[in-house]
């Protein structure tokens, strides 16, 4: 064991930043290149922080495929990709990816953790309104649908709610009462924590959701969700802004408030949007934390929140078209290595933020590099739920349903819907587990995908090649294979079990665990 631990501190140490930094930078400048980086690089400037230089192709192809799918590229993915010549490449693969199925099955999932798509206890949607949800969500993403029509849609839905998917959204919350509702709205929706409001002020948003009513039918845990006009109207309705509605007799006050939410004159609906794709895709928010936007916590950046805000309401609410603003600025196309320790360097979007893959995405990866699966299952028999072995964990729709490296790895229990309930602070159980594990241990040595590399007839360094764009989605370094050749060479093993260790070590490293 002493010499394989010894080659994973050899290759940590080249492929973390202590060696050379050509395999994650490209060497060019990182000039502005847009409105974006304008603003970005202005503030920088202001406070006297140098931006890190740009990321190398390498790095971009990964970060990039991780952001936007939650999914490594292939091997071939990667070499084509790092061959091409054109200057328009990045540009080019971003487009690509945002029309991908993996594209809405990943932001499916993200969604999924802040609408609280769980069967179980305590959200209780039950197993077949969880599937019709998800999947309306899924279709949503994948259509491209406009945020505001899709949020309009949840807010103002009546119906069965396992034959009209939004009204599902007034279910997922731990009680029907108005208030508890209207601060499912509020966070999610607005990126405010309601809870936290005077009483009067919640008090005067809940009133929209007052002759809320929910009905059970003779079909094992179905429920009608429908506006009452027989329920006393609300007394006083007020918006969040302290205005007081004028409501109509018999007009649904649901209707009412989602016509002043979606408004694009607003001052929380695209704000909270373009302030959390922000967040999803540069590692934190311009208002920190993304759900959590109050006066007493501007924005790090305030023209720069204005300026998506704007992009976001001229395109009509077309999230791709702000999703591919930030993905070609030069500000996410940072290095990962700050050229100064100063901690506000990240505050301030000086370099792209090292973060850990999500649980879900972490799994997949393994599963991909190593061509095996996973079984999940839900914990409470309510029916007793098994996912079919192809599932990947980006693809589960019910947050019920787990795995013991999903938990340990911190997927979110989806009970709140609130950004941090996904925890992605690394913990010793997690590093013990990617060492020492039989768990990823087999995948390795059994992996149908890793034995056909490790078996075929190429040479040691070919082998090596493979591995590394299979893995870490580059080429190696000369110093990379140096130390691979003098560990195959002094540690007595043959050259298959030479090349496990490797993946071992890469699958060990912080390279692949970490976005960067």
């Amino acid at each position: 064991m002493a010499p394989m631990v010894a080659f994973l501190i050899a290759l940590a140490g080249l492929a973390g930043g202590a060696g050379p930094a050509h395999p994650f930078e490209s060497g060019d400048p990182a000039t502005p290149q847009g409105r974006i980086d304008e603003l970005v690089f202005a503030r920088l400037e202001h406070l006297g922080l140098e931006p890190a230089g740009l990321c190398s192709d390498a790095v971009f192809i990964r970060r990039v495929h991780l952001d936007v799918l939650g999914t490594l590229p292939t091997a071939q993915e990667t070499r084509a990709f790092l061959l091409d010549r054109r200057p328009d490449k990045r540009a080019l693969l971003i487009d690509r990816l945002l029309e991908r199925e993996e594209f809405a099955d990943y932001w499916s999932m993200k969604w999924a953790d802040l609408l609280r798509i769980k069967a179980e206890f305590p959200i209780n949607l039950w197993p077949n309104a969880v599937q019709t949800y998800h999947h309306w969500i899924h279709t949503s993403i994948r259509a491209n649908r406009p945020y505001d029509q899709f949020v309009r849609r949840m807010l103002t839905a009546n119906g069965s709610n396992f034959r009209v998917p939004e009204v599902n959204f007034f279910r997922a919350t731990q009680g029907s009462q108005p208030q508890v509702i209207a601060q499912a709205v509020a966070l999610t929706f607005m990126g405010a924590r309601a809870d936290k409001w005077p009483t009067e002020r919640l008090d005067g948003m809940a009133a929209f959701f007052s002759q809320l009513a929910f009905k059970s039918t003779g079909e094992w845990k179905e429920e009608i969700v429908y506006f009452d006009p027989a329920m006393p109207p609300p007394a006083r309705a007020v918006f969040p802004d302290g205005v007081a509605a004028k409501l109509t007799p018999g007009q649904d006050p649901r209707e009412v408030f989602a016509d002043w939410l979606i408004d694009p004159d607003n001052p929380w609906f695209t704000r909270n949007i373009a302030n959390r794709i922000w967040a999803w895709l540069l590692g934190q928010g311009i208002i920190h934390e993304p759900d959590d936007i109050r006066p007493d916590n501007p924005p790090s950046h305030p023209e720069l929140l204005t300026h998506l805000e704007k992009e976001l309401v001229t395109a009509k609410y077309d999230l791709k078209h702000l999703y591919r603003l930030i993905l070609n600025s030069t500000t996410y196309q940072l290095s990962c290595i700050p050229k100064t320790p100063n901690p506000q360097a990240r505050a301030n979007f000086a370099c792209y933020p090292l973060r850990r893959l999500e649980a879900e995405v972490l799994i997949d990866a393994l599963n991909q590099i190593t061509g095996t699966a996973e079984k999940y299952s839900s914990p409470i028999p309510e029916p007793f739920t098994f996912v079919p072995e192809a599932y990947r964990a980006i693809e589960i729709a019910d947050g019920s349903i787990t795995s013991p490296f999903l938990e340990m790895f911190g997927r979110p229990p989806r009970d709140t819907g609130l950004e941090s309930e996904r925890t992605s602070n690394p913990t010793s159980a997690q590093r013990l587990h990617m060492l020492n594990s039989s768990h990823i241990q087999r995948k390795i040595e059994q992996g149908p995908r890793l034995r056909a590399v490790l078996q075929s007839r190429k040479g040691p360094r070919q082998i090596a090649t493979q591995l590394y764009l299979t893995i870490l989605n580059r080429f190696p370094t000369n110093e990379e294979f140096k130390t691979i050749d003098a560990y195959a060479q002094t540690s007595g093993l043959t050259a298959r079990q030479a090349a496990v260790d490797l993946v071992w070590a890469l699958i060990n490293s912080a390279e692949f665990q970490y976005r960067h």
